[in-house]
């Protein structure tokens, strides 16, 4: 029963790590409040990495396919970050993680395209609820409308969801291209090897286009390295969950993140949300967690 607290722990980091990344944005552009997460993460996972090598651990053999296979999880993983800050900005924190989290049905509908496995019927039903759950967040409960579907938050929240899916897909390749070693050691490295690459691909767009931004990034070190840290802290309790229990089990109680979502955003971000944003909240959440269980 040990995945039990280690998965809850995961959601926590994951929910604090978006919540200051949120607030990086009085100090940083979007941009620069998600870059934080891998500058400053890259070191830690490198370090874990180094301490597990150096206890005994089985260093995995790296497959040829692993480095683009890794390199374009990694790649979405940016572009997912990026929508998501985007999301809170147009709406706010919880609103947008709410969006965010239709990941899991995205991840089905592309399991069907590209790899031509379906969901059960049960999955199916599911993910139309969480479309359904979708819609009435992004109306606030009024008329449908194409307008209203449009809106920067859903917009940006459901891009962000399917990059985190595309994400996913392409952290799990990856972790399939190492040999030997155990489950934890293999993650451990595709997340150093994923965050170093992300440093480099978006320190070096941020060179090109925002070169002021790495510099307050490294002013205010004390905030963005938290974010480095919960971020790395978060992989890491995940990694080791699905290390001891099988993926529908983390990834449903892993849910628990959204109570902590809304936790945040009325006590620390002072948000205010409706009856009807918190019922569709609930609406989508119990689709997201269908298509896991049923799916």
């Amino acid at each position: 029963m040990l995945w039990i607290p280690i998965t809850i722990g995961a959601a926590g980091f994951q929910t604090a790590r978006t919540a200051l990344q949120h607030r990086l944005r009085a100090l940083l552009s979007v941009s620069g409040a998600g870059f934080v997460r891998y500058v400053y993460g890259a070191p830690l996972s490198f370090t874990a990495v180094v301490v597990a090598a150096a206890s005994g651990v089985t260093f995995p053999a790296i497959a040829g396919r692993f480095w683009p296979i890794i390199a374009a999880g990694g790649i979405g993983q940016i572009l997912g970050t990026i929508c998501l800050i985007r999301a809170f900005d147009a709406r706010d924190y919880a609103v947008g993680t709410v969006f965010s989290k239709t990941e899991v049905v995205q991840v089905a509908v592309f399991s069907l395209v590209v790899l031509g496995e379906p969901l059960r019927i049960g999955g199916w039903i599911s993910a139309v609820v969480c479309i359904i759950g979708v819609t009435m967040l992004a109306t606030k409960g009024a008329r449908v409308t194409w307008a209203s579907l449009r809106q920067p938050a859903a917009r940006y929240g459901l891009a962000a969801g399917g990059f985190f899916g595309l994400a996913s897909i392409g952290i799990r390749g990856a972790t399939k291209a190492l040999d030997g070693g155990p489950v934890v050691m293999r993650a451990l490295v595709t997340l150093a090897v994923m965050n170093t690459i992300q440093t480099v691909l978006h320190g070096g767009y941020l060179v090109a286009r925002e070169r002021e931004q790495i510099r307050l990034g490294l002013v205010h070190w004390r905030s963005s390295a938290v974010v480095g840290v919960l971020s790395v802290c978060g992989s890491a309790g995940w990694a080791w969950a699905l290390a001891l229990e099988n993926a529908a089990k983390v990834r449903t109680l892993g849910q628990i993140e959204l109570i902590f979502t809304f936790a945040v955003s009325y006590l620390l971000l002072r948000n205010r949300h409706s009856g009807a944003e918190v019922a569709a909240s609930v609406v989508v959440m119990a689709g997201v967690v269908g298509v896991m269980v049923a799916g």
